[in-house]
């Protein structure tokens, strides 16, 4: 069995992350290593009881952000395939071993991914279409990935830090795969260094004007990165 790494980064996510190693803890898939990157959280994230080096929590110096986090957990991590998962998601106990077996019968393949809930709402995502990622984002960062395509986060991005990473895998001849099945779950009450929104929510007519205009920046910088017209 191959070692799956799992890098959790994490800002002032204390409670919400003993629940996500909780269902780390349940799953059906083992060999596991999990990195849990502390940036700087004022509520000292711990790992609680667990079995000595189920766990590895690192504390770093000085905060670099979401993108920085989880390029210290890749850095560290040492399995084959490598998984980021936010410190507020729960995954159903199959999901990573549902990720594998999709990953190993697709040799072909860099990463596969599947579809996932925020709170009540379902996002279905699509199969993978190369043309389609370029029109915009449909692949949420919680995906299992080869660790040897891992290209690192562009931490000069300040959103959109997942859509560049799939953008430029893809462009050094990668792809991805779909798991038509939920396979985790992300808090609807967000907050700390993955807080992520839906982008129909950024379009939403009350949706706070600077917010938009902050993601349309950032849309437009991963856009310029890629060669992508607006």
């Amino acid at each position: 069995m191959k070692l799956v790494s799992v890098v959790i980064p994490v800002w002032n996510h204390a409670k919400e992350l003993e629940q996500c190693l909780e269902s780390l803890s349940k799953q059906t898939y083992a060999p596991l290593e999990i990195i849990v990157v502390d940036d700087g959280s004022t509520d000292r994230p711990v790992t609680g009881n667990r079995e000595p080096g189920t766990v590895r929590l690192i504390r770093l110096e000085e905060r670099r952000g979401a993108a920085g986090a989880r390029n210290e957990g890749a850095r560290l991590a040492t399995g084959d395939y490598l998984i980021f998962v936010d410190a507020d998601a729960i995954l159903v106990s199959h999901a990573i071993e549902r990720m594998v077996a999709t990953l190993e019968s697709h040799p072909d393949a860099s990463f596969v991914y599947s579809s996932f809930r925020f709170g009540w709402k379902r996002f279905p995502s699509r199969a993978f279409d190369a043309d389609a990622l370029r029109r915009g984002p449909y692949i949420h960062t919680t995906a299992l990935m080869r660790r040897s395509a891992f290209p690192g986060f562009d931490e000069s991005l300040k959103k959109f830090q997942d859509w560049d990473l799939w953008l430029t895998i893809v462009e050094r001849g990668g792809k991805g795969i779909w798991i038509p099945e939920e396979l985790f779950t992300l808090s609807i009450g967000r907050k700390g260094m993955s807080v992520w929104l839906p982008s129909f929510v950024h379009r939403l007519p009350w949706a706070i004007t600077e917010e938009m205009k902050n993601y349309r920046h950032w849309e437009g910088v991963v856009k310029k990165k890629h060669g992508i017209e607006s």
